[in-house]
């Protein structure tokens, strides 16, 4: 297959087909030199550039950088950079090889091609890689807490024995970790073994930036994934007034309306556990999340049906009266260490449904209510794929457009418990008419 030439990003070289046989190379249109060598079961980044001395072409190079999936294209971008520069001064960028065409290279440069650094001596180890990436990458860019205490149970918990191990080590001998990802898989689980290798590919890739004798190819890379399958929980509309019976028979209030307005925002739980009252804005009936998945940079404010606003002062009636200190900052108080909601999991038993299962029903009713798959996304805070995302001011559809949307969705929900809210005893005393009012009383005389 003949060569191309294309603008890499990240979606062009997704794009690109694989040959019958052989390769072909896909030139950046852009950065002379930078290209993508296209096989049959793989996609590598790499440089190509003419050595020269006193001006006269020594050689032609071709230097990888590493597999399309163990880095981006910007960051693979960001080392053609580099490299370039290098072969431009008449100097090879990789540290050592034995390629004849680098050795020969080499040789008519001027270079002892058996000089070797001892590079494992002095390379950075996982546990200093680890601290750099999470100060300088994930705080600084502000990422939040959970995100953070999962890539840190992976390095500290999955990797506590190597923390101490130069990542030299790992690269140069990839078969440790893949090893160590059949054992994960085994004993913990195909999700947290793929989970984890992703945070160690991260962790290198960030460390080689400052680091360039690390070998550019990733250890992560090498190992076989696990399959993964999307789980599917979500319930329909006839899965719904079981659902709320479960809920209105939990003995906590504040429980009760924290998992009710999960499942009317599809919010992540961590982002509902998190929202301090002042978040919230009842007169432009929005609910401001300011650190959501992805950081303060995503920050995102939620449209409030009529459900969602009642659901909210009920659960600041119950807050003030259970947890009165807590409650003047956290929209779902508790007495847990941090003074709000710390743990939203539930027996199956007791309630079937809870947390991500209530954002994929969220998602699902969506459809049932005939909102747009654009719409749902926004409302779930998505990100909007295509160049059109760029065009989007999502705060100009929130007053009405959003706020629309996420009323046929609350009114879809409840739709379904029909009668239950009158005939049913338990979801009355919740949802009924002046229930919180009687709820607080009884709470009050101790019935």
């Amino acid at each position: 297959m003949a060569d191309i030439r294309i603008l890499l990003n990240d979606r062009s070289v997704g794009e690109l087909k694989p040959p019958n046989s052989g390769q072909y190379r896909a030139r950046d249109t852009q950065l002379k030199g930078f290209h993508v060598v296209v096989g049959t079961r793989t996609k590598t980044f790499a440089v190509q550039g003419d050595l020269r001395k006193d001006g006269r072409r020594v050689a032609s190079i071709s230097v990888r950088i590493g597999d399309v999936t163990a880095m981006s294209t910007r960051e693979a971008r960001a080392t053609a950079k580099s490299h370039l520069a290098q072969i431009a001064k008449g100097e090879h960028p990789e540290p050592k090889t034995s390629n004849p065409t680098t050795l020969r290279a080499r040789a008519l440069l001027g270079t002892d091609s058996n000089e070797r650094r001892d590079v494992t001596s002095n390379s950075i180890a996982l546990r200093q890689a680890w601290e750099r990436y999470r100060d300088a990458h994930l705080i600084r860019k502000g990422r939040s807490a959970g995100t953070i205490e999962g890539y840190r149970d992976h390095i500290e918990r999955l990797f506590k024995d190597w923390l101490d191990l130069p990542l030299q080590i790992l690269a140069e001998d990839p078969g440790k970790v893949i090893a160590r990802h059949d054992q994960i898989t085994t004993e913990h689980g195909p999700y947290i073994a793929n989970g984890s290798m992703r945070t160690l590919r991260a962790v290198y890739n960030h460390a080689r930036k400052a680091h360039r004798h690390l070998p550019t190819d990733n250890p992560a890379s090498a190992v076989d994934w696990n399959c993964e399958q999307r789980r599917s929980t979500a319930m329909g509309l006839n899965d719904l007034p079981h659902w709320f019976q479960q809920v209105a028979a939990l003995p906590n209030p504040i429980r009760r309306e924290f998992h009710l307005l999960s499942l009317l925002s599809g919010s992540r739980p961590t982002a509902l556990m998190e929202a301090k009252l002042h978040h919230l804005d009842l007169r432009r009936r929005v609910l401001h999340i300011p650190r959501p998945k992805g950081g303060a940079e995503r920050a995102f404010d939620i449209p409030l049906s009529r459900q969602m606003v009642l659901c909210l002062l009920r659960v600041i009636r119950f807050g003030r009266h259970f947890y009165p200190h807590e409650a003047n900052q956290w929209l779902f108080p508790s007495d847990s260490a941090s003074g709000h909601l710390a743990e939203q999991k539930e027996a199956r038993h007791v309630l079937a449904k809870w947390g991500n299962d209530l954002r994929q029903t969220f998602r699902t009713l969506a459809t049932s209510a005939g909102v747009s798959e654009f719409d749902a996304r926004l409302l779930m805070n998505h990100a909007i794929p295509g160049v059109n995302a760029g065009y989007i001011s999502r705060h100009k559809l929130l007053e009405h457009h959003l706020r629309t949307q996420q009323q046929a969705i609350s009114d879809t929900i409840f739709c379904s418990i029909g009668e239950l809210a009158w005939n049913d005893q338990e979801i009355g005393s919740w949802l009924g008419p002046r229930a919180s009012q009687r709820a607080l009383y009884r709470a009050r005389i101790g019935a």
